[in-house]
Protein backbone atom coordinates (compact mmCIF):
# COMPACT_ATOMS: atom_id res chain seq x y z
CA UNK A 1 0.00 0.00 0.00
CA UNK A 2 1.23 3.57 -0.65
CA UNK A 3 0.81 5.78 2.08
CA UNK A 4 0.62 9.81 1.97
CA UNK A 5 2.40 11.41 4.94
CA UNK A 6 1.69 15.68 4.37
CA UNK A 7 2.08 18.81 6.81
CA UNK A 8 6.41 17.22 7.54
CA UNK A 9 8.47 19.44 8.95
CA UNK A 10 11.33 20.59 5.89
CA UNK A 11 14.02 18.88 7.88
CA UNK A 12 12.44 15.10 7.29
CA UNK A 13 14.55 13.07 5.57
CA UNK A 14 13.63 9.74 3.75
CA UNK A 15 15.80 7.96 6.07
CA UNK A 16 13.49 9.60 9.43
CA UNK A 17 9.90 8.25 7.28
CA UNK A 18 11.78 5.16 6.99
CA UNK A 19 13.36 4.41 10.24
CA UNK A 20 9.12 5.75 11.64
CA UNK A 21 7.23 3.54 9.58
CA UNK A 22 9.45 0.38 10.00
CA UNK A 23 8.79 -0.06 13.70
CA UNK A 24 4.90 -1.11 11.86
CA UNK A 25 6.35 -3.48 9.72
CA UNK A 26 7.73 -3.58 6.31
CA UNK A 27 8.88 -0.23 4.63
CA UNK A 28 9.60 -1.00 0.49
CA UNK A 29 10.28 2.61 0.07
CA UNK A 30 10.09 5.90 1.81
CA UNK A 31 10.53 9.37 -0.57
CA UNK A 32 10.42 12.70 0.78
CA UNK A 33 8.92 14.81 -2.32
CA UNK A 34 11.64 17.94 -3.34
CA UNK A 35 10.80 20.95 -5.59
CA UNK A 36 12.28 20.24 -8.71
CA UNK A 37 14.19 23.66 -8.62
CA UNK A 38 15.80 24.79 -5.27
CA UNK A 39 16.09 21.00 -4.07
CA UNK A 40 13.87 21.65 -0.51
CA UNK A 41 11.39 19.32 0.64
CA UNK A 42 7.81 20.31 -0.22
CA UNK A 43 6.65 18.79 3.31
CA UNK A 44 5.26 15.68 1.93
CA UNK A 45 5.97 12.56 0.84
CA UNK A 46 5.36 8.51 0.39
CA UNK A 47 5.97 5.57 2.02
CA UNK A 48 5.38 2.17 -0.12
CA UNK A 49 4.12 -0.83 2.48
CA UNK A 50 3.94 -4.59 1.12
CA UNK A 51 1.56 -5.40 3.78
CA UNK A 52 -1.73 -3.95 3.97
CA UNK A 53 -2.50 -4.89 7.76
CA UNK A 54 0.57 -3.21 8.53
CA UNK A 55 -0.03 -0.01 6.32
CA UNK A 56 -3.45 0.29 7.96
CA UNK A 57 -1.90 0.15 11.19
CA UNK A 58 0.79 2.62 10.92
CA UNK A 59 -1.90 4.90 9.42
CA UNK A 60 -4.26 4.50 12.36
CA UNK A 61 -0.93 4.98 14.57
CA UNK A 62 0.70 8.06 12.62
CA UNK A 63 -2.40 10.18 11.36
CA UNK A 64 -2.31 13.85 13.38
CA UNK A 65 0.12 12.44 15.73
CA UNK A 66 3.28 15.12 16.19
CA UNK A 67 6.34 14.53 14.13
CA UNK A 68 9.34 16.08 14.84
CA UNK A 69 7.26 19.02 15.77
CA UNK A 70 4.31 18.94 13.54
CA UNK A 71 1.29 17.54 13.25
CA UNK A 72 1.25 14.91 10.26
CA UNK A 73 -1.71 13.73 8.03
CA UNK A 74 -1.34 10.34 7.24
CA UNK A 75 -4.14 8.21 4.89
CA UNK A 76 -3.82 5.51 1.65
CA UNK A 77 -2.60 7.78 -1.09
CA UNK A 78 -4.61 8.23 -4.34
CA UNK A 79 -3.59 7.35 -7.52
CA UNK A 80 -1.70 9.36 -9.42
CA UNK A 81 -4.27 11.71 -11.31
CA UNK A 82 -3.51 11.65 -15.62
CA UNK A 83 -2.60 15.30 -16.48
CA UNK A 84 -2.39 16.83 -19.54
CA UNK A 85 0.82 17.51 -21.34
CA UNK A 86 2.37 20.64 -20.31
CA UNK A 87 2.92 23.44 -22.98
CA UNK A 88 6.49 24.71 -23.66
CA UNK A 89 7.15 27.60 -23.30
CA UNK A 90 9.18 29.82 -26.34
Amino acid sequence: MNIYIGNLPYSVTDGDLRDKFSEFGQVQSANIISDKFSGRSKGFGFVDMPNDAEAREAIEAMNDKDFKGRTIKVNEARPREQRPPRREHY
